[in-house]
């Protein structure tokens, strides 16, 4: 079993206005509205979720809301954790709650040696029992690794079931992964290298652009029309797309796409996360107005 191809939206976790608490109803909506527009499952406690600043009781609050929210979407819950001890603990704290919801267990990177990286994600396999979706993402782990070398370890552990590429330039990498491997490769980086990743491979997107109904668009074009069709699609959605992807307040830029949109009610974030500057938020405003389906609600 492999995971469905399409577009795997990475949730947001919504947070009181002070930031010191989850706002479970603010979650709840954004589940719904997922559920409504078709997406094919949902990444819970990925990096824009800001599950490395959550406590273990905040993250098992997340995925018993997000469980309860949703009757029908597969779930990849995101560890954060690179040591194995570590990665066992996360995930032993959440896997209880999600049941048969479980579509794969995503742990990054640890290694950029492919021998130490496929004992790792055997050993990961082995003690949790789950599925496992590789999530390569230096910026975030630290970690870099040959995209041959990738490739190696993960044709090794039986249980790996999708991988997940941001490792900048992302379409070379995906090219590459994709003709190397027998599982989906899916792009994230916040959909900016989509479209080319489609082209060279990819099964889809899982990532957080805070208008997702703009992924779903653009991988259904490039399944019915190609490259010239999504394209056509994509580029209504793609000013925004690099917008909200601005180094150290794109977090923050997307979850008050997120509040105008009506989706949650606080756009706070923890650190290191930064708030946007108010120039900056004006000009989100304008660009949600100019992009298909996203007006302001609020």
């Amino acid at each position: 079993m492999t995971l469905d191809p399409g577009v795997w939206g990475v949730l947001a976790t919504p947070l009181t206005s002070d930031g010191s608490a989850v706002d479970t109803e603010s979650l709840a909506r954004q589940v719904r509205h997922y559920e409504s527009i078709g997406a094919t499952g949902l990444t819970v406690l990925g990096v824009f979720g800001e599950a490395a600043r959550l406590t273990p009781e905040e993250r098992r609050s997340v995925v018993e809301t997000v469980v309860a929210s949703s009757s029908e979407l597969p779930l990849v819950i995101g560890v954060s954790a690179l040591g194995i001890d570590e990665v066992c603990a996360e995930a032993s704290n959440v896997l209880p709650v999600v049941g048969d919801r479980l579509a794969g267990l995503m742990v990054q990177v640890n290694s950029g040696d492919p021998d130490a990286l496929c004992n790792h994600l055997n050993d990961v396999a082995d003690r949790t029992g789950r599925p496992l979706v590789v999530q390569d993402y230096p910026a975030i782990s630290g970690i870099s690794i040959a995209t041959a070398d990738l490739v190696t370890a993960v044709r090794n552990v039986p249980s790996v079931v999708a991988l997940k590429s941001e490792s900048s330039p992302s379409p070379p990498a995906v090219a590459q992964l994709a003709a190397g491997l027998d599982v989906p490769v899916f792009g994230g980086l916040g959909g900016t290298c989509l479209l080319d990743e489609l082209a060279v491979g990819a099964a889809g997107a899982m990532t957080g652009f805070s208008v997702p109904e703009g992924l779903l668009a653009c991988v259904q074009a490039f399944r019915d029309g190609g490259f010239g069709a999504a394209r056509e699609v994509w580029r209504d959605y793609l000013p925004l797309v690099n917008f909200e992807f601005q180094a150290g307040i794109a977090l923050a830029l997307r979850k008050r796409s997120l509040v105008l949109r009506g989706l949650i009610s606080s756009d706070a974030v923890r650190p290191p996360a930064a708030v946007p500057p108010e120039s900056m938020l004006r000009l989100l405003a304008e660009h949600l107005r100019r992009t298909p389906g996203a007006s302001p609600t609020r």
